[in-house]
Protein backbone atom coordinates (compact mmCIF):
# COMPACT_ATOMS: atom_id res chain seq x y z
CA UNK A 1 0.00 0.00 0.00
CA UNK A 2 1.46 3.48 -1.20
CA UNK A 3 1.02 6.87 0.72
CA UNK A 4 -1.84 7.42 -2.46
CA UNK A 5 -3.60 4.67 -0.94
CA UNK A 6 -4.18 6.21 1.87
CA UNK A 7 -7.01 8.12 3.61
CA UNK A 8 -5.45 11.80 4.41
CA UNK A 9 -5.76 10.94 8.14
CA UNK A 10 -4.12 8.28 7.36
CA UNK A 11 -1.23 9.72 5.86
CA UNK A 12 -0.81 12.24 8.66
CA UNK A 13 -0.73 9.16 11.05
CA UNK A 14 2.23 7.68 9.24
CA UNK A 15 4.07 10.68 9.02
CA UNK A 16 4.09 11.68 12.49
CA UNK A 17 4.76 7.47 13.00
CA UNK A 18 8.00 7.81 10.27
CA UNK A 19 9.18 10.54 12.27
CA UNK A 20 9.10 8.89 15.43
CA UNK A 21 10.78 6.02 13.99
CA UNK A 22 13.52 7.98 12.39
CA UNK A 23 14.07 10.09 15.74
CA UNK A 24 12.81 13.54 14.53
CA UNK A 25 10.35 13.61 16.96
CA UNK A 26 11.16 12.25 20.50
CA UNK A 27 9.48 12.05 23.90
CA UNK A 28 7.64 14.44 25.34
CA UNK A 29 8.53 16.78 21.69
CA UNK A 30 5.21 19.01 21.35
CA UNK A 31 3.29 18.76 17.78
CA UNK A 32 2.07 21.71 16.02
CA UNK A 33 -1.67 22.62 16.98
CA UNK A 34 -4.24 21.49 15.07
CA UNK A 35 -4.31 24.21 12.57
CA UNK A 36 -0.31 24.39 11.84
CA UNK A 37 -1.01 20.75 11.16
CA UNK A 38 -3.77 21.16 8.87
CA UNK A 39 -2.04 23.73 6.78
CA UNK A 40 0.65 21.52 6.63
CA UNK A 41 -1.17 18.61 5.25
CA UNK A 42 -3.56 20.89 3.46
CA UNK A 43 -6.73 19.31 4.83
CA UNK A 44 -9.24 20.28 7.50
CA UNK A 45 -8.88 20.40 10.84
CA UNK A 46 -11.03 17.56 11.57
CA UNK A 47 -8.90 14.83 9.08
CA UNK A 48 -5.69 16.30 11.80
CA UNK A 49 -7.90 15.29 14.86
CA UNK A 50 -9.21 11.98 13.32
CA UNK A 51 -5.46 11.57 13.10
CA UNK A 52 -4.14 12.72 16.70
CA UNK A 53 -6.83 10.54 17.86
CA UNK A 54 -5.79 7.37 15.86
CA UNK A 55 -2.40 8.30 17.20
CA UNK A 56 -3.45 8.28 21.06
CA UNK A 57 -5.44 5.04 19.97
CA UNK A 58 -1.81 3.25 19.05
CA UNK A 59 0.01 4.89 22.28
CA UNK A 60 1.70 7.15 20.65
CA UNK A 61 0.96 10.71 21.30
CA UNK A 62 -1.20 11.72 24.39
CA UNK A 63 -2.80 15.21 25.30
CA UNK A 64 -3.50 18.06 27.70
CA UNK A 65 -6.57 20.06 26.77
CA UNK A 66 -5.27 23.66 26.30
CA UNK A 67 -1.68 22.71 25.96
CA UNK A 68 -1.60 20.40 23.12
CA UNK A 69 -0.20 16.89 21.87
CA UNK A 70 2.88 15.46 22.87
CA UNK A 71 4.98 12.34 21.31
CA UNK A 72 4.68 9.44 24.18
CA UNK A 73 8.24 8.74 26.20
CA UNK A 74 7.18 4.92 24.48
CA UNK A 75 6.52 6.04 21.10
CA UNK A 76 8.80 4.07 19.67
CA UNK A 77 7.84 1.09 21.26
CA UNK A 78 4.61 2.11 19.62
CA UNK A 79 5.76 2.37 16.36
CA UNK A 80 8.63 -0.17 15.90
CA UNK A 81 8.77 -2.23 12.78
CA UNK A 82 7.26 -5.61 14.01
CA UNK A 83 10.13 -7.25 12.01
CA UNK A 84 12.91 -4.88 13.75
CA UNK A 85 11.18 -6.19 17.42
CA UNK A 86 11.44 -9.97 16.35
CA UNK A 87 15.34 -8.93 15.23
CA UNK A 88 16.10 -7.37 18.99
CA UNK A 89 13.80 -10.55 20.50
CA UNK A 90 16.52 -12.83 18.44
CA UNK A 91 19.81 -10.31 19.76
CA UNK A 92 18.65 -10.50 23.45
CA UNK A 93 18.03 -14.64 22.67
CA UNK A 94 21.52 -15.00 21.35
CA UNK A 95 23.10 -12.90 24.14
CA UNK A 96 21.83 -15.01 26.42
CA UNK A 97 22.94 -18.02 24.40
CA UNK A 98 26.30 -16.51 24.49
CA UNK A 99 26.81 -16.21 28.36
CA UNK A 100 25.16 -19.95 28.74
CA UNK A 101 27.40 -21.32 26.67
CA UNK A 102 30.34 -19.35 28.25
CA UNK A 103 29.65 -20.50 31.57
CA UNK A 104 29.25 -24.25 30.81
CA UNK A 105 32.68 -23.83 29.14
CA UNK A 106 33.81 -22.10 32.08
CA UNK A 107 32.99 -25.33 34.01
CA UNK A 108 31.06 -23.91 36.90
CA UNK A 109 28.09 -25.50 35.82
CA UNK A 110 25.27 -22.82 36.10
CA UNK A 111 22.57 -22.81 33.37
CA UNK A 112 20.06 -21.46 34.67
Amino acid sequence: MTAEDLQPYQRITQDVKDQVRLGRLQGNDKLPSTRELADHYGVAPGTVQRALAQLRTEGVIYSHQGRGSFIRESAIDAVADPTSQAIKRLEEQVAELIERLDRLEAGDGKSS
